[in-house]
């Protein structure tokens, strides 16, 4: 279902983008707009600011930005049309229900196809695990982790046959092209041999992204073929590095946290002990992205990590990650057992709670770590163990923390409380310790990194739809044709075709012509940048004529560069023509 224009914009102006953001955020107010610390990155000064007039949001810290629209995609992880869906509900407005025509059909969204063939397929994987002999052995084998009926049907777990192309059948009757199945990851084709399923005589867990849309599979083999876990490759709609495992379930749980496992199997099992806010990565190391999902719903993470080498290294990479957005790190003690899923089965529930309350901090697991390295009994190696754990506890910036944590690690080792604090006074003064970068400003580094020319018209942009009345002051000096650079071309055709049917600008609106996040926070950009120069008629003028004039000149050589039907000597006199060219407000 595809809707108009007018109606995508009765949505939006139906859905204050205050009120709005007031639901997910502490908004208070600061002069004629509203602040608070930002909902997608870690922040302790408020730099996300919302604008009632402008029905637009943005954070000076890490560029996030948009209209109502872009704040729905972004925090629930919906697409363009789930946003207009969700507000419209929102606002009482009743959405047209009607078939969609052969046009539209064609035009329908790739992702929704790729969501419909994987929900197709998890169905069936199910249909065969419950309900057929053919999935007695997948069930067998689901039986013996202790997996109840109940839990089965919550996670749509599923068995896919010996068969090497039965679900393809099965999605082929279904109506579904080869393209997409292909596309979805389920199925491969072969020259020679045609047409076969990526996932054969596994155990099937359905992997859904935060909205609880399947976008893959995970499959354990039943045998020794190998790998003994597979998962759906990389999609349109399924991405490992920036999805988690059962996170549509823990985003909602009432448990403190979430829990961060290795595996699906172990969150599982978790879920079915009570601990609904456990979560896994897919198939490859923690990231960047997964922590920044987490971010969204909580800043507290426990690790429960394989108690073995790799799971300690798992571990410390996992606090590496999530220490520099300023997350809340524990790590669970599982010894003597290897998993989640072990410990519980041996010691039960509430032992396994008891654990959770009792998680070490992640620099204290991290000291842990440090300590095997050393002879705390050899004086030389225990001084070695100090200047270790000083270089660590030099990190914390906060002087209050950084106390406290001094002496609990004096304490907990038998060292010096005083020699302790002085290395680390030591440490800190010498530059002895790790600072990591913050995912956002690194994100925000890379974006710096843009086209000047298209800097340059978008900051003239920004300085006429700040101030309205230079549409009409610059008609005979600026028009929307100066506007060359990719996505600011259209939204200055936009930008004047508004001016010059009501004499202003409604920068909200502008952004539904965009149905992905990204475009409509570079858009969004463009109206809500602060300007570094105050605004007196004199200045105003001397930053607009040098402006103008470089983009004026600017489009003058790309257009000499790239060939334009015009003489050299004449673009070279409109060039000259140009540098004369004086503003008056």
């Amino acid at each position: 279902m595809f809707y108009s224009d007018d109606l995508v914009e009765e949505v939006r102006s139906r859905n204050d983008i205050v009120d709005v953001i007031s639901e997910y955020a502490g908004l208070k107010k600061a002069g004629n707009s509203y602040k608070c610390c930002c909902p997608f990155h870690s922040e302790k000064t408020p730099s996300f600011t919302v604008s009632r007039e402008k029905q637009m949001y943005h954070c000076f810290g890490c560029g996030a930005g948009g209209n109502v629209y872009t704040f729905i995609m972004k925090y629930e992880n919906y697409t363009f049309q789930e946003a207009i869906e969700y507000l419209a509900k929102r606002a009482g407005i009743t959405l047209p229900e009607k078939e969609m025509t052969a046009d539209e059909k064609r035009k329908y969204s790739r992702k929704q196809q790729l969501f419909e063939v994987n929900k197709s397929a998890a169905a069936y994987f199910h249909f065969l695990l419950t309900k057929t002999e053919r999935g007695k052995l997948g069930l067998e084998y689901y039986k013996k982790r202790g997996f109840s009926d109940e839990t089965i049907n919550k996670f749509g777990l599923g068995y896919a046959d010996i068969y090497r192309d039965d679900l393809y059948k099965y999605l082929k009757k279904k109506g579904f092209t080869d393209d997409l199945m292909r596309d979805a990851g389920l199925v491969e084709f072969d020259e020679r041999y045609g047409p076969h399923d990526k996932f054969w005589n596994r155990v099937m867990v359905p992997i859904t992204d935060i909205n609880g849309k399947i976008i893959a599979f995970g499959g354990r083999v039943l045998g020794d073929a190998k790998p003994k876990y597979l998962n759906t490759k990389e999609t349109e709609i399924f991405n490992k590095s920036r999805n988690l495992f059962a996170m549509n379930i823990a985003r909602h749980s009432k448990r403190h946290g979430v829990i961060l496992c290795e595996g699906y199997m172990d969150v599982i099992s978790m879920h079915q002990a009570g601990f609904d806010n456990a979560i896994a990565s897919l198939g490859t190391a923690f990231t960047e992205g997964q922590a920044n999902l987490i971010k969204r719903y909580t800043s507290s993470v426990y690790l429960a990590y394989d108690s073995d080498v790799a799971g300690t290294n798992a571990a410390m990479k996992a606090i590496s990650i999530l220490r520099p957005l300023e997350m809340s790190q524990r790590v669970i003690d599982l010894k003597p057992y290897k998993d989640p899923d072990e410990f519980i089965k041996a010691l039960g529930s509430q032992a396994y709670d008891d654990r959770v309350q009792n998680a070490q901090t992640g620099r204290i697991f991290e000291i842990d770590h440090v300590i095997e390295r050393f002879d705390m009994n050899n004086p030389e190696e225990k001084t070695g163990f100090m200047k270790e754990a000083a270089r660590i506890l030099a990190g914390i910036d906060d002087s209050a923390e950084r106390v406290n944590y001094i002496e609990t690690v004096a304490s907990k080792y038998f060292l010096n409380k005083d020699e302790l604090s002085k290395l680390v006074s030591k440490a800190g003064l010498e530059g002895n310790v790790t600072k990591e970068v913050p995912v956002y400003r690194q994100e925000r580094e890379r974006l710096t990194e843009v086209d000047p020319a298209e800097e340059d018209q978008k900051y003239l942009l920004t300085i006429m739809v700040n101030e309205p009345f230079l549409f009409e002051s610059l008609s005979s000096v600026v028009t929307e044709e100066d506007f060359t650079a990719n996505i600011i071309k259209d939204v200055a055709q936009e930008v004047f075709k508004q001016f010059r049917a009501s004499g202003s600008v409604n920068p909200a609106s502008i952004l539904n012509m965009y149905d992905d996040a990204e475009s409509q926070e570079k858009v969004s950009s463009i109206f809500t940048k602060e300007l570094d120069f105050d605004m007196t008629p004199s200045v105003l003028e001397k930053a607009l004529q040098d402006l103008i004039i470089k983009i004026k000149s600017g489009n003058i050589d790309r257009m000499l560069k790239n060939g334009s039907g015009m003489s050299a000597i004449e673009l070279a006199k409109k060039k000259s023509e140009i540098r004369k060219i004086r503003i008056h407000i």
